[in-house]
């Protein structure tokens, strides 16, 4: 059963793999996973999936919505699904925001890992993979507007004020005017 998720169409850019695109797994949880692909075989799917997707400190962030369509099934799936890796010990969820529908997924490192195996669990902040779905997003967001720039002054210039300023913005006193420089 192919998914209905087309990363062709996703928002931004897809992910490509670099030269570390591998993952590898002990013997021991590989075939622990066999097991959990006969009982929980979503949960199974799933942890294939976050952990095809994971950076290279073993962490995706991705809303269940959108993994629900990566895998052709409902959210509640992905759910009952979560609920059986996270008491399996084989993922932890650390929650972004306070909705809880979008999250950080960890990969447990003694189950895959992508990094050499010196380096797991030397940080204690993560990057991840993030994934987000262009139905998902305010229709503001996809028109990819110019978002506003600031100029850069580079020494030997200096920045000279121009203008009335911002909107609201407290008028220069004689003698107090602002000096902009450049670092």
């Amino acid at each position: 059963m192919s998914s209905p998720y087309d990363s062709r169409t996703a928002l931004g850019t897809p992910a490509t793999y670099g030269k570390n695109s591998w993952v590898q797994t002990e013997r021991k949880a590989l075939e622990a996973w066999a097991h959990l692909t006969m009982t929980s075989p979503r949960a199974s799917a799933l942890l294939q999936h976050l952990v095809a997707r994971m950076g290279h400190q073993n962490a995706v962030v991705v809303a269940q919505k959108t993994l629900a369509k990566m895998m052709g099934c409902n959210t509640r799936t992905v759910q009952r699904a979560m609920d059986d890796l996270v008491k399996g010990r084989w993922i932890q969820v650390v929650q972004i925001g306070t909705a809880g529908s979008v999250n950080a997924y960890v990969i447990n490192s003694e189950v895959a890992w992508g990094e050499a195996r010196d380096q797991i669990g030397r940080l204690s902040v993560f990057t991840a993979t993030v994934i987000a779905d262009a139905e998902d997003q305010a229709p503001d967001v996809l028109e990819h507007k110019q978002l506003r720039s600031l100029p850069i002054v580079y020494p030997p210039e200096e920045a000279l004020p121009y203008g009335d300023g911002e909107p609201g913005a407290q008028i220069a006193l004689p003698g107090f005017e602002p000096v902009i420089e450049g670092k």
